[in-house]
């Protein structure tokens, strides 16, 4: 195995705290944590992981850093580039700004798996597909084996291998989704087994399942493709782990033996001293999380810390320092046996709280329900582009369950400008381009697929209307009255200075999922007919058999009736008897 170096660069809005990697850029193996603090003291940590084998050693079995067990499943399966995402909670955009890795190692609440199969027809495709999800549901204890045909889809022009193929000639791409799946530490212990060093090395061993599922949001992504290099040489087939999660660091310096979150003291309140009305007994919070001070041993329970490069900084010894000519970064070289520790103080001359600014995204996307009633409903999402120049291409794509009936002549696009918008455009170039294939009941999932527009700093929101099924009352869950998930919609934004269909840059969006209430029958009438027909047949039943199968006599008629009135008469003579001797 190559010896692997540590590296630590910092910069004041993005932290790259700790990569390892070999000396080459083809090396085997690859690992790097990001920091970058968010407004309203929340933190940003992006966990890299990459490592590859060259496809002849991959068929021959020598998989190297390339993890065996998911390597094998994927040459049974005949997978050539596999995509795999567990999301929980909301990325704030308003407050947090542009997603990290641009949105490329997101996916929606739940569980996306998207991948590129090798087969010669779609009932093939269809075989593998389906081979590949019960794999993947026991390899990582998730119930990905409940993606079958209603929950899977096609995506055409949403989705582009990232990888280098041949040809695509053979290669069928299948996308499903399960936004009802809840991603846990059952699902974190098999992704660290994927590591070389499973866990317990490197900057992985900073990753706890207390800390991560107790972040506001969190993203576990796995990305296996391959790779040709263009001067030559074997290509390489890579597997990338990503982990992102967003800490609040008040939450998280707060002590394991104080679980009980207490509101601070007047005096440990961070004030904006700036605003007039400021005074003793009145102040207005501000962001600090520039000035907060706070260590990665406090954020995730272990060491190895980081800092931004205008601040002080104090690191272990060995630790060798390099500064960027910029001054806005700094890196940490990090011999392979010392333990890397480093604290961030609170700067000496801070005097008012630094507030963050975080990077604007290209688009915001928020999608809700519209409509009342138990009959038909609305999706309505409202799309705006913050720039005051520049125009979004982007591709929508929505995978809804087969029982939400959409009407597809219904879907319109408006056009909403902003108060700082002095553009007109014609509303009639929102949709550019509609791909639309209608669900089969309990076979097929509705598939809908639209390339848009939204001009410099104006807001669209695309509507349609869709129909509700009543379902069988056996395909109902158990809790049915809380409602049925929906699957977020994913947006692929456009780069218009590539060519759009053949692997520009593309930067992917997810919108928050829904919850469909669906027409629910009250579940405890079955329970009540049967207890009252059981009843309603037990009386008639009972009393007909009786009428059927009994017979009513007298009491002296029967078979012994007579000797019992013979025995009561002899017990009575005796009794006289004794009385006329006395």
């Amino acid at each position: 195995m190559r010896q692997l170096l540590s590296f630590l660069c910092l910069s004041l809005l993005s932290v790259n705290v700790f990569s390892a990697a070999a000396s080459a850029a083809d090396s085997d193996y690859h690992e790097q944590l990001n920091l970058r603090p968010l407004p309203q003291s929340a933190l940003l940590a992006s966990f890299n992981f990459r490592s590859n084998t060259t496809v002849a050693e991959f068929e021959k079995g020598n998989f190297r850093f390339f993890p065996r067990s998911l390597g094998q499943i994927l040459q049974h399966a005949g997978t050539r580039e596999l995509h795999l995402r567990f999301s929980l909670g909301r990325w704030d955009a308003e407050t947090w700004g542009a997603r990290p890795w641009d949105g490329a190692r997101e996916g929606g609440t739940g569980v996306e798996l998207w991948a590129w199969l090798e087969a010669n027809t779609d009932d093939e495709a269809d075989h593998k597909w389906l081979t590949l999800t019960n794999a993947l549901s026991g390899l990582f204890c998730a119930s990905l084996n409940f993606i079958d045909g209603t929950r899977t889809t096609r995506p055409v022009v949403s989705f582009q291998p990232e990888g280098d193929h041949a040809s695509l000639a053979n290669m069928h791409l299948l996308y499903g989704v399960l936004p009802h799946e809840v991603v846990c530490t059952e699902n974190l212990t098999p992704f660290l087994k994927l590591l070389p060093c499973k866990g317990k090395a490197g900057i992985a061993s900073l990753l706890d399942g207390h800390k991560l599922f107790d972040a506001s949001w969190q993203s576990m992504a796995i990305d296996v493709r391959p790779i040709c290099p263009t001067a030559g040489g074997d290509c390489v087939l890579q597997i990338e782990q990503t982990i992102d999660m967003v800490l609040d660091i008040d939450r998280s310096k707060r002590p394991r033996g104080n679980p009980i979150p207490r509101p601070p003291s007047g005096h440990d309140l961070p004030c904006d001293t700036s605003k007039p009305y400021h005074a003793h007994d009145t102040c207005f919070p501000a962001d600090h999380t520039a000035n907060q001070d706070w260590s990665l041993s406090q954020i995730f329970g272990k060491p190895m810390k980081g800092v931004p490069s205008t601040r002080s900084v104090f690191v272990s010894e060995g630790v060798r320092e390099t500064r960027n000519p910029d001054g806005l970064s700094q890196c940490f070289e990090i011999p392979p046996s010392t333990e890397l520790e480093m604290a961030l103080p609170v700067p000496e001359d801070a005097t008012l709280p630094v507030t963050i600014t975080p990077e604007t995204p290209l688009l915001y996307a928020e999608r809700s329900f519209t409509g009342h009633g138990q009959e038909r409903g609305g999706v309505q999402t409202i799309l705006r582009n913050p720039s005051p120049t520049t125009p979004v291409d982007f591709i929508y794509m929505e995978s809804l369950p087969w029982f939400m009936r959409i009407y597809l002549h219904t879907m319109s696009a408006r056009l909403s400008p902003t108060p700082n918008s002095t553009t007109t455009t014609d509303q009639t170039d929102l949709i550019q381009q509609v791909y639309y294939r209608p669900a089969l009941d309990r076979f097929r999932a509705t598939q809908l697929e639209v390339r848009m527009r939204v001009p410099p700093a104006a807001t669209v929101v695309l509507t349609y209307d869709f129909e509700k099924s009543i379902l069988r009352y056996t395909e109902y869950p158990p809790d049915a009255n809380r409602g049925f998930d929906v699957a977020a919609a994913v947006i692929t934004i456009l780069d218009p200075n590539q060519e759009q269909q053949e692997g520009g840059r593309r930067i992917a969006l997810r919108t928050t999922s829904l919850l469909c209430s669906l027409p629910t029958p009250d579940f405890s009438m079955p329970y009540n007919v049967i207890i009252f027909t059981s009843t309603a047949i037990a009386l008639a039943f009972g009393g007909m058999f009786n009428i059927l199968v009994r017979r009513f006599v007298a009491a002296d008629e029967g078979p012994e009736g007579g000797l019992a009135v013979l025995g009561k008469l002899k017990g009575r003579l005796k009794g006289l008897k004794g009385r006329l001797k006395k």
